[in-house]
């Protein structure tokens, strides 16, 4: 038996994660040991980028710790700023050097946080294993790495693989046009080792990305070109081929690109999640601008397929960029037992919870409005909507009336307790909700009900992003040190 404490990071599956069970409580090594500090089952800090570019004020974007635990006096504060060393990086996703798929690597630890830069290309490593509440830089991976040793640029989703190697996803080329590539770092050095990629076929465009092993598949999606979204939407790029409607379909064992699942022109499919359970030859899709979640799936007769299983309507608006108002799904979850789907709909201001349980026919269980832009007294008129009586009223909490809509979402590891951010990408955010520009985002928490279904905001918690020492600042996707559902993958 192998001693307490030898099995790596993350735990040994998902409903070990769900319950906080350590690697000894599961009786994986046979010993007993308590759950590590770090890995259990409530939260006590978050890890959220913050990100100054087209906010107006020239500092540099930071990585913030946020207290999260209600027993603590800083609760719904920001405990610690790690500001990077460069400006205007526009810090987004990340992603750990070792997660659950390194479980049975007892040389493995979880101690260094991947923070790519959407807009620099620069890849930042964080050590978070020295000080977890004061987090520091490691290393930094400059952009010219990524330049010439794989030809990619506009680095975006980071996950670290069971073979200790860090696989990050890109959006482009260094010219700024697409491209779908990958570009691997060694998980000791985090030296650049090339592309992950083989062979001459690459798709047009890039985004996120997820696999399963144990089905020798990795599946990736499709935003757009660098150069057509760096500083805003323009729908006429969509017309014109720079925005994605494909799942990428990829060979897991020789990292050769194999099928394009069309999805629709103009869908923008961006965040993919398989099911957690290693086994599952399936997982969702949320696509941005058509407004649908896909399930995609291995098919029969060999391949993958996909098909349409929730469609939000767009809404006939006034007062509005288009006539037709899409909901923009922007990111979805799902629960560490595959029970639930969460999905953020950034623009009609609206979190979702679906039953999945059948995962063909997706079940609306629970569904709350964080602002948006179809608010009462904005701007925008709804002239017909499909599912609304009227309009919603403003989302206030605290006394504080909330810009945006929200946007990023995290999952507890028990599935109690949903975290949203409402900063989708600063040049996004300035032409869409220029006021969330000036007031900076916010964190909120919404209390969800596993029994019955249903969501509700935690009236008690509030970080507000707007009060930061230098200004309002964005902030956006949101980590946990122990790993989360959208960071951890089994094998």
């Amino acid at each position: 038996t192998a001693k307490c404490g030898a099995c790596g990071p993350g735990y040994a599956t998902p409903l070990d994660a769900m319950k906080g069970k350590s690697c000894c409580q599961s009786g994986f090594c046979g010993g007993t040991n308590q759950t590590p500090a770090w890995e259990g089952p409530r939260e006590e800090i978050v890890y959220v980028p913050c990100i100054y570019r087209n906010t107006g004020t020239e500092k540099p974007d930071y990585l913030a710790t946020v207290d999260v635990d209600p027993k603590s006096p800083h609760y719904c504060q920001v405990i610690h700023r790690l500001p990077m060393p460069n400006l205007r990086d526009e810090l987004h996703h990340s992603g750990w050097n070792a997660c659950s798929s390194c479980f049975g690597d007892a040389t493995k630890r979880r101690n260094r946080l991947i923070l790519p830069s959407l807009i620099s290309s620069r890849v930042y490593v964080v050590d978070v294993g020295t000080d977890l509440r004061a987090p520091r830089i490691h290393k930094i991976v400059e952009p010219v790495e990524l330049f010439w040793k794989g030809n990619v640029a506009n680095p975006h989703t980071s996950h670290c693989l069971g073979s200790g190697d860090i696989l990050i996803s890109c959006l482009g080329d260094p010219s700024g046009r697409g491209k779908g590539g990958f570009i691997l770092l060694d998980g000791e050095t985090f030296e650049v080792k090339g592309n992950w990629e083989k062979g001459d076929k690459v798709p047009p465009l890039g985004y996120d990305f997820w696999y399963q092993p144990r089905h020798n598949v990795l599946m990736s999606t499709e935003w757009g070109a660098p150069k057509a979204l760096a500083d805003g939407f323009n729908p006429a790029d969509v017309e014109r081929g720079l925005y994605g409607q494909h799942i990428n379909v990829w060979d897991w064992s020789t990292h050769t690109y194999l099928q394009a699942i069309d999805l629709g022109k103009g869908s923008v499919p961006l965040e993919i999640r398989f099911l957690h359970s290693p086994q599952a030859a399936e997982g969702f899709v949320g696509c941005a601008l058509s407004g649908a979640v896909h399930r995609f799936y291995k098919a029969e007769e060999g391949g993958w397929a996909a098909e349409k299983v929730i469609e939000v309507p767009s809404k006939k608006v006034q007062g509005w960029l288009l006539p037709d108002m899409p909901a923009l799904i922007t990111d979805i979850l799902l629960s560490l037992d595959d029970r639930f789907l969460y999905f953020s709909c950034w623009l009609h201001g609206d979190i979702r919870q679906y039953d999945i349980s059948n995962p063909r026919q997706p079940r609306l269980l629970g569904q709350v409005f964080l602002g948006g832009s179809i608010t009462k007294g904005g701007p925008v008129t709804v002239l017909e909507d499909k599912e609304l009586q009227c309009q919603p009223e403003p989302f206030v909490i605290k006394g504080k009336k909330v810009a945006g809509g929200p946007q990023m979402i995290q999952l507890s590891l028990d599935g109690k307790r949903l975290y949203v951010t409402t900063s989708l990408y600063s040049g996004w955010d300035k032409q869409f909700y220029p006021d969330l520009v000036k007031e900076g985002s916010v964190m909120l928490q919404i209390d969800v009900d596993t029994e019955r279904g249903g969501l509700k905001v935690n009236p008690n918690f509030l970080v507000d992003f707007g009060k930061e020492p230098h200004g309002p600042v964005l902030a956006h996707e949101i980590r946990y040190p122990g790993g989360d559902c959208t960071s951890d993958i089994w094998l």
